[in-house]
């Protein structure tokens, strides 16, 4: 579909559409007029993870094309947890453990919009914390009925699975809508953009603001990104791939995203980079030995876009000097030990691994050993005594955890 507003053109070819409201006559507002959409963010963590990426794109290209894009964090309904593609009740946090996510997470907003321009970051804990909650549903519960609310895929499969589904989460929903509803009245927003379990919670709102402010609004849902195996996108053995540098490295990061599989390379060259179509184009032609140059563009570009310039150039050196030089580069993670507590036994390959916070768990270390997944210098490490003490003579050894992590052990 061809579209005549830049911004619908841009994330249209990239592949972010899933679902609409009405996105004819949004082109034509577009085309028009400068507006403002927004997306809410969950603040469960001190982090968002790879999982958020596509909305925060699409905030960035609404913010390119110069229009307003609204980080909604949601200070207030965190408090309650949207049951949307969720088997259970999340966990209920405080405020003063929201408060302090929302600080940390503030700073990946400003790599994606321009707050110094018309972009905002808006906490919704600003309006819904004075709610009066017999006036509320007075006012807003008779225009949201339960019977629609059942047929949201959100609600059904947690009934379909007869898992609970409380009365705080379904409160969830009237609140969303009811954010949107506050963001049309006073900042002029007619678009909430989300993933595509939203999908019933974006309609609520934009029946809510047809119905109180007799306006049209509209949405716009991504659909659901999973690997090429269908995993989950951003979900690996150590759990979750974070933004925040603070949860995980650089090169870390970057290495997530050289070791994607071939298959997914080029949708997400088109998703999670800024480069323009034609250059993506060219990469995704790319195949066997070459597809890795694709790789290492997208692990540079997406590396470039949520941890800085600096950040990208540091990984890739470090990831060329271990990879294609062999050179053991000392930015790596790295731990000392003395000589004699290798030759005595007192410091093992296990206590190496965990010190460097490679592995989780040391029965996860052993289960690695044991299965030829680790290696010192770049030769499998089998023995069976878990000991060093035949290194104790090296200066400094790399031990490596399969193909993607790795640290240093100084020897003094």
């Amino acid at each position: 579909m061809k579209f005549k507003s830049d911004f619908l053109n841009e994330i249209n070819a990239r592949g972010f559409i899933y679902q609409d409201i009405d996105i004819e006559s949004l082109d034509q507002i577009i085309l028009k007029n400068k507006i403002s959409g927004y997306i809410g963010f969950d603040i469960t963590s001190d982090s968002l993870h790879v999982g958020s990426l596509i909305q925060l794109m699409l905030l960035h290209w609404l913010d390119f094309y110069g229009h307003q894009s609204i980080a909604l964090v949601g200070g207030g309904t965190t408090l309650i947890g949207d049951p949307s593609g969720k088997d259970k009740t999340r966990k209920i946090l405080t405020k003063n453990q929201i408060d302090k996510n929302i600080k940390n997470i503030e700073k990946t907003f400003t790599r994606f919009i321009n707050l110094d321009d018309n972009s905002l970051i808006i906490n919704n804990y600003d309006w819904l914390s004075s709610l009066n909650y017999i006036d509320f549903l007075r006012e807003f519960g008779s225009k949201i009925t339960l019977n629609k609310m059942l047929t949201f895929e959100s609600v059904k499969s947690r009934l379909d699975r007869e898992q609970p589904l409380t009365i705080l989460e379904f409160n969830y929903m009237l609140l969303q809508a009811y954010d949107f509803l506050h963001l049309n009245k006073n900042y002029n927003c007619i678009l909430q953009m989300g993933g595509s379990d939203q999908w019933g919670n974006i309609l609520s709102g934009v029946d809510l603001i047809k119905k109180i402010n007799s306006k049209n609004a509209f949405g716009i849902t991504s659909p659901l990104i999973t690997n090429s195996d269908g995993s989950k996108m951003g979900k690996t053995a150590d759990g979750a791939v974070w933004l925040n540098r603070d949860k995980i490295s650089s090169l870390d990061f970057f290495q997530f995203w050289r070791n994607v599989n071939d298959n997914d390379v080029s949708k997400f060259l088109y998703l999670f980079t800024k480069l323009p179509l034609k250059e993506i184009e060219k990469l995704s032609t790319l195949r066997n030995e070459e597809i890795n140059e694709a790789k290492k563009i997208l692990a540079y570009e997406v590396t470039k876009l949520v941890r800085g310039k600096q950040d990208a150039d540091e990984a890739i050196e470090i990831a060329n000097n271990i990879f294609s030089s062999n050179i053991i580069d000392e930015r790596l993670p790295n731990i000392s030990e003395k000589k004699l507590n290798l030759e005595d036994g007192i410091f093992s390959i296990v206590d190496a691994i965990e010190k460097l916070e490679l592995v989780k768990s040391r029965s996860e270390i052993k289960r690695l050993i044991k299965s030829n997944g680790v290696k010192v210098n770049d030769e499998l490490y089998k023995n069976s005594n878990l000991s060093l003490e035949q290194f104790s003579e090296l200066k400094e050894i790399k031990i490596s955890i399969g193909k993607k992590k790795m640290g240093i052990l100084k020897i003094l």
